[in-house]
C-alpha cells in the first residue's frame, strides 16, 4: 500500500505543510503531523460550503483546499 501525502494550508501563516493521510472519506479525512513521537492526528471536516476541509491541530486551524465533489471524484478513481 502506497502512503498518500497531502498539503494543507496553515490558516494563520499561510504556510503549506505536507501531511501524511491515515484515513479518507468524502465525510472527513483523518491525517497525520509530523512523524515519531511528535507525530499530531488531525480530523479535516468539509466546510459548511463544502469548498475545503478544516481542522485544529495543536490550536491551530489547518485547510486541505479541496471541494467535498473533488474528494468523492478522487475517492471513485481510486477504486
Amino acid at each position: 500500500m502506497q502512503i498518500e501525502r497531502i498539503k494543507v494550508r496553515l490558516t494563520n501563516t499561510r504556510q503549506e505543510v505536507e501531511v501524511t493521510v491515515f484515513s479518507k472519506r468524502a465525510e472527513a479525512i483523518e491525517v497525520v503531523i509530523g512523524e515519531g513521537v511528535h507525530s499530531v492526528r488531525c480530523t479535516l471536516t468539509p466546510t459548511r460550503n463544502g469548498l475545503a476541509y478544516a481542522g485544529n491541530a495543536m490550536g491551530r486551524e489547518i485547510v486541505y483546499e479541496r471541494s467535498r465533489a473533488q474528494v468523492e471524484a478522487e475517492l471513485k478513481t481510486r477504486r
